[in-house]
């Protein structure tokens, strides 16, 4: 079977990395959401992640030229999107106080709060790993190769974090 969208996104990977910039915005527009609900879960405040999102798609463009794979785009924009998160994170004063809330344009549930306070429990990596596989929807592999450890590690700390979250839910 063909894939219609997989080879769109090729086609726009293609003329991206020649530095066609309405291609790239095309694939920009086709995984903001995905790249900022990564961000917001990750970094908790929605201007840290907005911030968080500009800055990856800026190194992003600046940077096309260095992806070697094109079927790797997007495990690549988020790797770049998970070291402006972490690089958030080490500049963040250490004074300065993260509140768990966010907020939210839409009503919040209260299962769904319960969820995100069960989410900011976890440590960086955690959410990170967290994060990856479920809101980019990742395998542990790929994970694996995006924070440099190997895929059976990323499964066990996926577990662990996800069990936090169960015990923190019950």
């Amino acid at each position: 079977m063909y894939d219609y969208e997989h080879s769109s996104e090729l086609a726009l990977i293609r003329r991206a990395h020649k530095g066609d910039v309405k291609a790239f915005s095309e694939l920009y527009a086709r995984i903001y959401v995905e790249l900022y609900k990564f961000a917001l879960y990750t970094m908790k405040h929605p201007q840290d992640a907005e911030d968080a999102v500009s800055e990856a798609v800026i190194a992003a463009y600046e940077n096309i030229g260095s992806l070697k794979k094109e079927e790797s785009f997007r495990s690549w924009i988020f790797q770049i999107l998970s070291n402006q998160c972490r690089k958030k994170f080490r500049d963040a004063r250490p004074s300065e106080e993260l509140e768990p809330n966010i907020e939210a344009a839409e009503e919040d549930y209260a299962a769904a709060h319960d969820v995100r306070e069960a989410f900011f429990l976890l440590n960086e990596e955690e959410r990170m790993i967290v994060a990856f596989s479920v809101f980019g929807g990742y395998q542990s592999d790929e994970i694996g190769g995006m924070l440099e450890q190997k895929a059976a590690t990323v499964r066990s700390k996926k577990t662990r974090a996800l069990e936090k979250m169960r015990r923190v839910l019950e």
